[in-house]
């Protein structure tokens, strides 16, 4: 694996919500793994030394990736959250010219749809596993959402 392909693979996973990342091709396998807002790039088992320099490069991209991680933590107030149960992407209605499914302040029984996770071009529809008040709508429409990033809490 050449040095620009191993920078290449080190952006990436310092610009994305990727923590971990494994590749292995004829001329070995590289290991590059992100923690603390730093990414280290560890060959695994390689014939000639290839990922030492470029770790140092890539250190100072990483930092903007964790705070996304944890920004959802800081709001969350006492309440029951609903966490997604998938990666995907937050809709609040069910089209772009659509009353949201919910708000702050709805009364919502156990199986009342909450909102659209799209992942992988199918749209799944997060119901409430417990009835209440919503008093907290934690993502913004459109935007990526982890397994298990809180999207609501209620009451």
């Amino acid at each position: 694996m050449d040095l620009r392909k191993l920078k290449t693979l080190i952006d990436l996973v310092s610009e994305s919500n990727v923590s971990e990342l494994e590749i292995t091709e004829a001329e070995g396998k590289v290991r590059i793994v992100k923690s603390a807002g730093v990414v280290v790039a560890a060959p695994v088992v390689t014939p000639a030394p290839v990922a030492a320099a470029p770790a140092a490069v890539a250190a100072p991209v990483a930092a903007p990736a964790v705070a996304p991680a944890e920004a959802p933590a800081i709001p969350v107030a006492s309440g029951h959250t609903v966490k997604s149960p998938m990666v995907g992407t937050f809709y609040r209605s069910s089209s772009p010219g659509a009353a949201p499914f919910v708000q702050i302040g709805s009364v919502v029984k156990e199986g009342d749809t909450l909102c659209i996770v799209e992942a992988m071009k199918i749209l799944n529809e997060i119901e409430s596993d417990k009835a209440g008040t919503v008093t907290q709508i934690l993502c913004e429409n459109g935007q990526a959402v982890e397994y298990g990033q809180p999207m609501f809490v209620i009451e």
